[in-house]
């Protein structure tokens, strides 16, 4: 098999390829992946784990030479109070992990700690669920990245929002916006540019184009096409509608040094077989950063 030298770090959400840590390492690691992004492991979500789980789960990544690149906790994936309603059009995925609006404080605290815990530079955090009107939830989600931002700053993590179509901020211009309104060196993007082709926008060049470049802390790696009834159709890494290599090619010229990280969604052939599925949008990832 030809391989090739990636110009950029690569990384992957385990439980893409396996909720079981140590079925996912294998294909992590056949792959040249020198990080893990940590969402569920062992069926439960990284926020739930208990202090020997998460000694079991640092060993396992350490014995197989990957770094954790990014707590991916759902601190602000909630319910915002008083706004108005969620929108329905959008799946609400939680990945093992449901809390309440009053949840969010003892939540960020403990992320920020388990993220301390693995020595990971990102905690990521959303916007609250996605309502009709996303703009009238401008105030409150400034106000909470702010407070974010503040404790990244005191407690050495960046707050890496990820631009969620399920969210208030799906696309670049809502993150653009965000950004401006909050100038904190800590709050940094968690780019994913298929989130944002699912929010109705042209994630490269349009999206991306908007988004201060200094500020892009990591990237989400995902593909797909968006059905007639606007949902999106998952498919193998740079086979469907967004344009990662043009992309890719723009992180390397802009100065981007982080991880890309493969958050795969594609179910695999026959809608089956999802470590195949992640095996496959690994290497095709490999191939677009070397």
């Amino acid at each position: 098999m030809t391989t090739f030298t990636p110009r950029l770090p690569i990384a992957a959400i385990t439980d893409e390829f396996s909720p079981a840590l140590k079925e996912a390492l294998p294909f992590m690691q056949e792959i040249g992946m020198t990080g893990a992004e940590l969402r569920v492991v062992d069926g439960k979500n990284i926020l739930d784990l208990n202090d020997d789980e998460l000694k079991r789960t640092r060993d396992a990544l350490n014995a197989a030479g990957l770094a954790v690149v990014s707590i991916a906790s759902p601190v602000l994936k909630c319910v915002l109070p008083n706004a108005p309603s969620v929108d329905g059009r959008f799946q609400h995925d939680v990945f093992a992990s449901k809390h309440t609006f009053e949840d969010q404080p003892r939540l960020t605290e403990h992320a920020i700690k388990v993220a301390q815990f693995f020595g990971a530079p990102i905690v990521r955090v959303f916007s609250y669920w996605r309502t009709v009107q996303p703009e009238c939830c401008e105030e409150a989600i400034v106000k909470a990245l702010s407070e974010l931002a503040d404790l990244g700053e005191k407690e050495s993590v960046i707050i890496g929002l990820e631009n969620e179509h399920a969210c208030n901020v799906g696309t670049g211009a809502e993150t653009a916006r965000i950004l401006e309104l909050v100038p904190h060196p800590k709050l940094m993007v968690v780019w994913d540019p298929a989130n944002a082709l699912c929010a109705g926008e042209y994630p490269f060049p349009h999206g991306y184009a908007l988004l201060p470049k200094d500020r892009i802390a990591h990237v989400h790696a995902k593909d797909c096409h968006i059905a007639d009834d606007g949902k999106p159709v998952w498919g193998p890494l740079a086979t469907r509608h967004v344009l990662w290599k043009e992309q890719i090619r723009a992180l390397l010229d802009d100065g981007y040094r982080g991880s890309i990280s493969l958050e795969t969604h594609w179910k695999g052939p026959n809608d089956n077989n999802k470590p195949e599925a992640s095996r496959i949008c690994g290497w095709n990832l490999r191939g677009l950063v070397s």
